[in-house]
């Protein structure tokens, strides 16, 4: 027979404590509490010993008492720009499996992204009040908004603060980016040894680290080339579907207008081909697009879509990571993690048309 989850003494069912997995996993109670609060001082084989005991007697951690014990409420806070974005979500899923991995419970909140910028970031700087006052044990900020003040004052507190993608703040915060700059560069290039030398550029918010850093990038592979800089074919976007489509009409309504063009994300990516096929031109017969995230869409529109692969879950799980590192004490914490894009073809792009092939 298996081990019973019932007490005589009751003779009723009660939930598992940390002792019955303590005797079910034949280890200490502070080997448990160890685990549960993802301690690097056990070895892997004890740690899944305790794992598997946990799953056996389903056992479910006590937010308040673990608290109580150690000053813990086992809860990471994430802070999102929205809840709709595919590019926010995929972060936030990566997120999720390294904090279940851990043992640990998660915490989403939305600072909101309207078209009132500064009401967006009153929220975020509410939430970081709120959170960081004992509600989680670290808080992940993604896209963050807030000063470099307000986030410095968090960690001058001892609060572990991860900023994700983060808008180019000067401070020196852990951090997880990818890199935006190179994979611009790559997307650029390609373009350009297809033989386009006109080519539209649908910026991000520049006020953001990814914007800024993706004109870098387009900037540099033009230089490259030989190609000079046309400041008429770079057009300000914020990262949106409906910039996206704007932007896209005012490029091919320019004299000359480009034969290919680079959003800076999908998202802006999907609203030039709305546009393109309004116009009546086909994509990638007439003009040829890219662009940057490879959300899940990017393969599902038709033509599918050439774009940089940011790794968008990787860089929630590694995150999570950082965190984990800090509320561990460990003096080793990385400052930063830059993860590599990936430029993906599709099929969106094809060689220049000489104007009789047409």
């Amino acid at each position: 027979m298996g081990r019973q989850r019932t007490r005589a003494s009751s003779g009723r069912n009660v939930s598992p404590t940390i002792v019955d997995v303590a005797r079910e996993a034949g280890v200490s109670v502070s080997t448990v509490s160890r685990v549960l609060n993802n301690k690097p001082d056990v070895a892997q084989a004890t740690r899944e010993a305790v794992r598997a005991a946990i799953r056996r007697l389903g056992y479910v951690a006590n937010p308040s008492a673990r608290r109580l014990a150690g000053g813990r409420t086992g809860i990471i806070g994430l802070v999102v720009p929205d809840f709709i974005t595919p590019y926010a979500m995929e972060i936030a899923r990566g997120v999720g499996e390294a904090v279940r991995e851990a043992s640990y419970d998660l915490i989403l909140y939305s600072a909101g992204q309207g078209r009132e910028n500064h009401r967006g970031e009153e929220r975020e700087h509410a939430w970081l009040n709120i959170l960081s006052r004992g509600l989680v044990d670290g808080l992940l900020l993604v896209l963050p908004r807030s000063s470099g003040e307000a986030l410095i004052s968090l960690a001058h507190r001892g609060f572990p603060v991860v900023l994700i993608d983060h808008r180019g703040i000067d401070t020196d915060l852990p951090s997880v980016v990818a890199t935006n700059r190179e994979g611009a560069l790559e997307a650029t290039r390609y373009l350009l040894s297809l033989g386009h030398r006109r080519i539209g550029f649908i910026t991000g918010l520049l006020n953001y680290h990814a914007g800024a850093d993706r004109l870098a990038g387009y900037r540099e592979a033009l230089a490259q080339a030989g190609v000079p800089y046309d400041p008429s074919l770079v057009i300000e976007g914020n990262f949106r579907r409906q910039s996206g489509y704007e932007a896209a009409l005012a490029l091919m309504r320019l004299p000359d207008p480009p034969t290919a063009i680079f959003a800076s994300n999908d998202e802006s990516a999907l609203g030039a081909l709305d546009a393109l096929r309004d116009l009546g031109l086909r994509v990638p017969d007439d003009v040829s697009l890219v662009g940057f995230d490879d959300i899940s869409a990017a393969a599902e529109t038709r033509p599918p879509l050439t774009t940089v692969r940011q790794p968008l879950m990787e860089m929630g799980y590694q995150a999570v990571q950082l965190i984990l590192a800090m509320l561990n004490g460990r003096s080793d914490v990385m400052q930063q993690i830059q993860l590599p894009t990936r430029l993906i073809v599709r099929g969106s792009c094809s060689p220049l048309q000489s104007p009789q092939e047409h």
